[in-house]
């Protein structure tokens, strides 16, 4: 791979990371009035909707028919994991506890992602991009210390490790079904997206009292649908044709510092001199990954 493509999948992967930093705002703002799992499920199915009418256009018709068992099976999978298992323990845990404290829970994904990958994908991690997995996690230690869980909200932190256990297995299945760019990222995006959020908004309506929505949750919905969904999710895929299973967590981890910014300007949140340190940081740890000599890879 030439260095300009691996500079446009890092750029597409930045892009991505702050759209959906953005979302947890949205997200936080939708759950005062949405049940999380049926919300959760439906930004997903209405993201789905609008990629359907292009995942059936043209070549993309003849790419679904040409997919084999196997690719079906890895689609099918990464829409359990990614969409129905990690997306609906996200949304409750953020339900159940501060955005942060899900962050932070969620910056270990870039560790249990390289074990993962190194097993199964054959990728192998150089000396630097472990220091720059470590420095990552440093910077999140960093920031968000000392820990201070609310009590009572153990349900929450178990969902939010479902979550960054999920996140890191789909990492890696994605991974596996973009390396060889047979398949567009449209095609995986929407038949992931559908099976995951079909499934996910299923156990909503099960489980859920369905909501009675206002003008400001109908908007919320539609960003998220259109905008941190089926754009996001479209540009990830795209994203991860070019990047490693390793690389990928690594960027994807600075959402939760993106998150934290957000929150600053646009909530009023408190954003101290140490939280800025681990802020870059966990910047220099994933710019560090992109720069290690000797690359080494299963692709």
């Amino acid at each position: 791979m030439t260095d300009t493509l691996k500079r446009k999948a890092i750029a597409l992967a930045l892009i991505v990371t702050f759209l959906w930093a953005t979302s947890w705002v949205l997200v936080k703002l939708g759950l005062d009035d949405l049940p999380p799992v049926t919300f959760a499920g439906l930004r997903y199915f209405l993201g789905f909707l609008i990629l359907l009418p292009f995942a059936f256009r043209g070549q993309k018709r003849e790419e679904i028919k040409a997919l084999s068992g196997s690719e079906w099976c890895n689609l099918v999978l990464l829409g359990l994991v990614y969409y129905t298992i990690n997306q609906g323990a996200i949304f409750v845990a953020l339900a159940l506890l501060p955005a942060m404290a899900v962050s932070l829970i969620l910056t270990f994904t870039s560790m249990v992602t390289a074990g993962i990958a190194i097993r199964t994908l054959g990728e192998k991690a150089t000396w630097m991009q472990w220091v720059g997995i470590l420095l990552n996690l440093a910077g999140a230690f960093l920031y968000f210390y000392p820990v201070d869980f609310p009590k009572h909200q153990w349900l929450g932190i178990l969902l939010a490790f479902i979550g960054m256990l999920a996140n890191s297995v789909s990492t890696v299945i994605g991974r596996k079904v973009n390396r060889s760019g047979k398949v567009s990222s449209v095609v995986i995006t929407t038949i992931s997206m559908g099976i995951g959020s079909i499934a996910l908004l299923a156990a909503g309506l099960l489980t859920e009292k369905f909501p009675v929505f206002s003008v400001k949750d109908l908007l919320l919905l539609v960003v998220l649908a259109v905008v941190n969904t089926a754009l996001a999710f479209t540009l990830w895929n795209k994203a991860l044709q070019g990047l490693e299973a390793i690389e990928a967590s690594v960027i994807n981890n600075l959402v939760a510092f993106q998150i934290a910014v957000l929150a600053w300007v646009f909530l009023g949140e408190s954003l101290s001199g140490m939280g800025i340190i681990g802020i870059l940081l966990a910047a220099s740890g994933a710019i560090l990954v992109q720069m290690r000599p000797n690359r080494q890879s299963g692709t």
